[in-house]
């Protein structure tokens, strides 16, 4: 075997990551789902139907970064994610936490 590094066996980590970005965007669904149902429960002021718009775009852009990800780890050899996207799923994940905790109280 070389120490190259390029006869490398991923074995399952590729297939774990992959499920554990599912159970990610499952869960970030779930999270936006009642935000909007509770932003829609509410007056219908136009501030309240911007927060549903922004939850919506925020969830949005989440699932296609996750999405693509996805794709990226069915690869034989998937590539490392960029830390642009790790950046981007960051900003959504606190940007609807953030919008959720403000539907709420």
């Amino acid at each position: 075997m070389s120490g190259s590094g390029t006869d490398r066996d991923a074995g399952l980590q590729p297939e774990r990551t992959r499920l554990a970005w599912r159970r990610t965007t499952l869960a970030s669904s779930v999270v936006a789902v009642l935000a909007l149902r509770q932003a829609l429960r509410g007056t219908g002021a136009p501030v309240e139907l911007a927060g549903v718009a922004a939850i919506a775009l925020i969830w949005l852009a989440f699932l296609g970064v996750a999405h693509r990800r996805i794709r990226t780890l069915a690869a034989d050899r998937p590539q490392d994610l960029a830390p642009r996207a790790a950046l981007a799923v960051v900003a959504c994940t606190v940007a609807l936490a953030a919008f959720a905790m403000a539907v709420i109280l």
